[in-house]
Parts: C-alpha cells; structure tokens; sequence
C-alpha cells in the first residue's frame, strides 16, 4: 500500500476548528481521557496562536485533508514552538517530523539566539525526535496552581488603565532583557490587548517599571473557566527581585479574584531555584511537568536568581 505525502503549509483562519479538534484528541487520546476531546475544556490555544501571529503557523495536509498544525512563538532573541500536534490514527508515519522541518526554518529565519520547546519528560519518542533537530533536555518546568482568595491588594495597576501601550511593552522588554539580552515578550502583551484575552498586571516604582504578568482569564483564553493564566511575567533582576517576584504573585491572585477566578495557575523552571521555592512556600502545587528542550544546548535564561514565569507548552 502506498502512503500519501503529507505536505507542510502555513495555516489559515478557515483550518483553525479542525487544528483545534486534532489539538485535543491528540492530547487527550496521548493522555489516556475517557473523552480526548474534552481535553482543555473551554480554553482556546489555537485560535488565539494563530490571531497572535498568523505568519508563524504551521499546518500539514494529506490528501487535502489537514492532519496536524504547530505554533512557532518569537520572544525577540528567543523562540520556541508549540503546540505540535498530528492526528492519532497517524502517528508514528513521519509527519511531525514533516512539520518540524518549517518550524525549524522559521526559527533560523528570525534569527533567534535560543530555540526551544516544552515536551513529555517521559516519553522517549518525544525527546528523541526533538533531538534530532538539535534541541537537548534541561530542567524541568512545573506547571503550578494554587485557589485564590486575598483580594484588595495595593500597590499595582493594570495595562488597561495605563494610555500609552507603546511606552509600557517597552518598559517591559527593559525589564526582560535585563534577564536574557533581548528577551521580549510584547507578542503576549499585544495578543492579550488586542484579543481581549484578560489582562497585564504592572508593578511600577514611579516611572520605573518593576516587574509585569500576561495575565489569560476565563473561557475563550489559554486559561479556559474558573482560571486565571500567568502566561508569561518577570520581575527586573536585583536584590529586590524575590520581594518584587512575591508582590507580583499577590497582584495576580487579587486580578484573578476580581474577575471571579477561583484558580492561579502560573509555570516555572526548576533552574530558578528561588523562584521555584518561593512558588512552592506560597501554596502553589504543581499539577503537571515537562522538560524543556533546547537549541543550543543550554540553560539560556533558566538559571538561579532569575524571577520569571513562564512556559513553553
């Protein structure tokens, strides 16, 4: 019997439903859910990739059908993928390796100085493809949660009330690349104004910004009902930063309690060690881990003393 190539293409709006439904039942069915397409509930990590940037989506055909999709995001000198997903009756046929081979591409073509993703530290098929690209496994990243409770914190603001959108993305890129050079997070603070998704918790010392959070809310977003999703948040390194880390997570709990989130959920690699603690002795839990994979290999910005939330799912 002879298989049909599948063909790599970019791809657009009229695919999304279908690129949602194989999201699911690819996670689901590798996850062993009664019903894979539940998987996610009401949260929305297609739609909301692909409006982000619809340049940096891929998706793969076969038979002029599509058969899986993957989400290239550039964070200025860093970028990474995901989700890559490929319909389950068609696993193990090649075809996100067909779909790696323009990821791979696309990340070379904005010039990024490290490339990653977040995988099944379990899975041995996972990491070996991976590998095969020239990405290698470092430290884990916990995804944690935590219920939500205290409200009427002071001391923070929101990207909302702020006028001025270009002087805040800019503060916040001071912020990141003084972390990482030219760390930018901007895409997460553009796609969270513009698509409404929640909200950007700002933490300010006069004109200067301290520390921020990419906060997704609610169903429709990467957080789905009852949720409030730290998608990505820094706090400016120094010795304020474990204090500064700590007042960030207040403001995001009290955010999440006045839009009616019941649930805090916020990512963080093991290789920042104080902010890894610090999130442990907070009551925060951790519900599921990856390891993230790199390129080159190396820690890039995962590494103590570094207070930033983030993860690359």
């Amino acid at each position: 019997m002879t298989i049909s190539t599948a063909l790599p293409r970019p791809l657009t709006e009229a695919d999304l439903s279908s690129a949602d439904r194989i999201f699911r039942l690819a996670f689901g069915t590798f996850l062993g859910l009664p019903d894979p397409e539940s998987f996610a509930g009401d949260a929305d990590c297609i739609a909301t990739r692909w409006r982000a940037d619809p340049s940096m989506a891929i998706g793969i055909d076969r038979d002029g059908e599509l058969v899986g999709s993957n989400f290239v995001t550039v964070w200025g000198s860093v970028g990474f993928f995901g989700p890559l997903t490929v319909r389950p009756d068609l696993w193990d046929q090649g075809i996100a390796k067909q779909l790696l081979e323009p990821t791979v591409a696309l990340l070379d073509a904005h010039g990024v100085e490290l490339a990653g993703l977040f995988t099944f530290a379990h899975s041995a098929k996972h990491v070996g493809l991976y590998q095969q690209f020239g990405f290698w496994p470092q430290h884990l990243t916990g995804i944690f949660a935590r219920p939500v409770a205290r409200s009427g914190i002071p001391g923070w603001s929101k990207l909302t009330e702020v006028p001025d959108l270009d002087s805040v993305v800019k503060a916040c890129a001071e912020v990141t690349s003084a972390i990482y050079d030219g760390l930018d997070m901007r895409r997460e603070i553009l796609a969270v104004a513009k698509q409404h998704l929640g909200e950007v918790v700002l933490l300010a010392d006069g004109d200067r910004l301290d520390g921020f959070a990419v906060c997704h809310i609610g169903p429709g977003s990467e957080a789905g009902s009852d949720s409030c999703y730290v998608k990505a948040g820094a706090v400016r390194p120094g010795l304020a930063a474990p204090d500064t880390f700590g007042r960030l997570l207040d403001a995001c709990e009290d955010l999440a309690v006045q839009h009616g989130a019941s649930v805090l959920v916020a990512g963080v690699n093991t290789a920042r060690h104080e902010a890894y603690v610090q999130m442990l002795q907070r009551g925060f839990r951790t519900e599921m881990q990856g390891v993230i994979m790199t390129r080159p290999n190396g820690p890039g910005y995962n590494r103590p003393g570094v207070y930033l939330i983030d993860d690359w799912r």
